[in-house]
């Protein structure tokens, strides 16, 4: 796997909301560690119901500070990615 692209599989813990939060946060924090250029959240199709609580931790306004945009994949519905920008220093 490289530094620059990171993925995040929710399946193992799907069902376990303050541990869904905390392992969204460990991510974000490695993604900004690494100067990561792509995080891979894989959230599983299921019944929409831990997409959308991805989506909503991601639209918090002290996380979308950290990322530059988020894209839902077209062609598979169970993941999202969310892509940096890193500045000189940061």
């Amino acid at each position: 796997m490289s530094t620059r692209k990171l993925t995040l599989d929710l399946h193992p813990i799907y069902n376990k909301g303050s541990a869904i939060d905390a392992a969204l946060a460990d991510a974000m924090d490695e993604a900004k560690a690494r100067k990561a250029k792509e995080l891979e959240i894989i959230h599983g199709k299921g019944s929409g119901a831990l997409k959308k609580k991805v989506l909503r931790y991601l639209d918090r306004k002290d996380v979308r500070a950290r990322y530059h945009r988020v894209d839902k994949d077209k062609d598979n519905h169970g993941r999202v990615f969310v892509y940096f920008r890193w500045k000189r220093g940061q």
